[in-house]
Parts: structure tokens; sequence; C-alpha cells
């Protein structure tokens, strides 16, 4: 299918089915997600079908609409879906420079890409990049809002800490201060769940934009099957692929109540999760054009490879515009 076919159809979807799924179910409960599935790769390019995900109730009336779109006719088969359970923001449970997770949740200097950072009020994400902004001669940490903004519940200029509190960070390991977050709107039309923190006391010495394959050299948009790696907090340094892009609808459980974004990637992993909690603000990247392609912030409990879950990204070009940043490679 190409992929305004894929388009047109889950255009229809959304306003057939997702308009009337709250009136189904009698609740918001579950996940009723629809978005552009990538199949794979032919001699002509990249095939492109519909993804739909779901749980629960909303879910559940979105799949029966999908199914009465769809059946006995071709697009049937490039249907691509998926029970997906809850899907959560991904900061911690309560509770040398290598990329396990043993050694990324210690505190570490020089600072660099995949360790435990945030807010001095939340459990521990991770410090997925290195930016600036216009304006500021300062170095600047890349996470999510609910990682060093607390879910839009901090003030600016509240303490940032590395390693987490969740892993021993405490006042003498304040690294930086809030500085701009993207709000979380309740309800739908979010698009980014992404926060920057100004880094205190730094010079060129004191932070290493360094991942697994190098320094990275830009980002792309994710627009194709591709694998993709990210090294986080909890799981360290994993690989995947992108399952899904432009995925509307993705409810996500937040401490502070459930959010819902549009226009999301998803990436399922390979040979195990890609991510757990504790992985939300690692940058997703492109390990053969060494490109940043997505800010990690929400998996699922179920849908990907061997039962493990999928996990969700916000394009990382858009949560860059929104913050007014700039990638340092």
């Amino acid at each position: 299918m190409h992929i305004d076919n894929a388009r047109e159809l889950k255009a229809r979807l959304r306003a057939e089915a997702l308009t009337t799924t709250a009136q189904a179910a009698g609740a918001p409960a579950g996940v009723a997600s629809v978005g552009i599935s990538v199949l794979g790769r032919g001699a002509d390019g990249p095939r492109y079908g519909l993804a739909v995900r779901w749980s629960g109730p909303r879910g559940e009336a979105l799949l029966d609409r999908t199914r009465t779109l769809t059946g006995g006719t071709s697009a049937a088969q490039e249907v691509d879906v998926r029970d997906v359970g809850r899907v959560v923001a991904l900061t911690a449970p309560t509770a040398d420079r290598t990329w396990t997770p043993g050694s990324l949740q210690r505190r570490v200097r020089p600072l660099h890409p995949g360790l435990s950072i945030a807010h001095e009020d939340v459990t521990a994400g991770t410090l997925g990049a290195f930016v600036r902004i216009e304006g500021s001669d300062g170095v600047y940490a890349l996470s999510n809002n609910h990682v060093l903004a607390d879910s839009d519940r901090a003030a600016l200029r509240d303490a940032v800490l590395q390693p987490g509190p969740a892993d021993g960070g405490g006042a003498r390991d304040r690294v930086g201060q809030l500085a701009r977050a993207v709000p979380l709107e309740a309800g739908g039309g979010n698009a980014v769940d992404a926060a920057i923190a100004l880094l205190e006391d730094v010079g060129d010495g004191d932070w290493d934009p360094t991942y697994p394959v190098g320094r990275l050299v830009g980002w792309a948009e994710p627009d194709d099957e591709v694998p993709v790696e990210k090294v986080g907090r909890t799981t360290g340094w994993t690989t995947g692929r992108i399952s899904a892009i432009e995925l509307d609808d993705v409810a996500v459980e937040y401490p502070v109540g459930v959010v819902s974004f549009d226009g999301q990637v998803e990436v399922t992993g390979s040979g195990g999760p890609f991510s757990a909690g504790g992985d939300s603000g690692s940058l997703v990247y492109r390990p053969d054009t060494r490109q940043a392609v997505g800010l990690l912030f929400a998996g699922s409990e179920r849908g990907g490879e061997d039962g493990t879950g999928l996990t969700f990204c916000n394009p990382i070009g858009l949560a860059l515009e929104r913050l007014g940043a700039t990638l340092l490679v």
C-alpha cells in the first residue's frame, strides 16, 4: 500500500470510529490508537499499511470498526493489529564508560547520553542528548517533561540530579536546572513529551555526546522500517526496528492522569524488550546513518515480539522544534 493510501484509510478510520469509541465504551479506559504500519521493504521501496493498537473497551470498539472497514478487501491484508495492554510513561519504578544498566545508574562525570537523570521529585529517567537553544551559550540536557519537569508539576529552575533520586541522587548530585518543558495537555492533542535542563558549571570537558556508535551526525524523519538503537538508564544498549509511524491517539498513563499523543513513532525490540521503566528520555537513533529519529517516552505491556511490549517515541525533529533547540553532535 502506498503511504498516501494508508494515510487516507487512517483518516477515515479515525473519523468513523474514534469519534464513537468513547460512547461505545462508556468510559475512556483502554488504548485505541491508529497509525501507519511499516510492513517491510520491497524492490520499489517501503511497504505501508494501517497500524491498529488496542486494548480495553475503547480498543474493542476501534477493532470492531476496523474489521468492518477493511473486511473483504485487499486492505485487510495490510492491517497490523496488536493488543498492547496498558501504555505507561517510562520513568523508573520507585525503587567506567560502558553501556550496562549498572554503570548508567551511577554518578558519572563527564555527563554522557544514557545516564540516569531526573527532577529532584522524580524517580529516574534518561539523559537523551545535549542541545543548545538560540540566544544562549549554555549546554542543555534533553529528556522528557515527565523526567525533568515532573509532568508539569515542577517550576523553572528546579534542581535536576544525576543520578536520579531512585539511583541515590541527592543535593550533591545537582547538575542543572529545569529550563524549558513542553506542557502536557490533559486528554488529547499532544505531540511531544519533552523538556531540557540547563547544565551548571560545565565546560567542554564536562559533557560528551558519544553513543555506542560514536557521535551522531544529525537527525532524520522516521519514515521507514529501519534498525534503530538506544541507550537508556534501565535496559542499557538495545536494538530494534521502527514498526509504525504517524500513530495517533496513543493514550499514556502518567502520575497526573492519562495523556493522549498524535503522530508518534513505534519501535519493536529485537530479541527482547527495547525499553523499560527508567528509559524515558532516551534518544533513539539509526546506527547505519548515525541520525537521531525519536525521543523515547512510553511503552506498552505487550504487543511486541516474543510477548514483549512496544516502545513509543516522539519524532525527534518535532521535539527539538517545540523546545526551540538544536541537537549537539
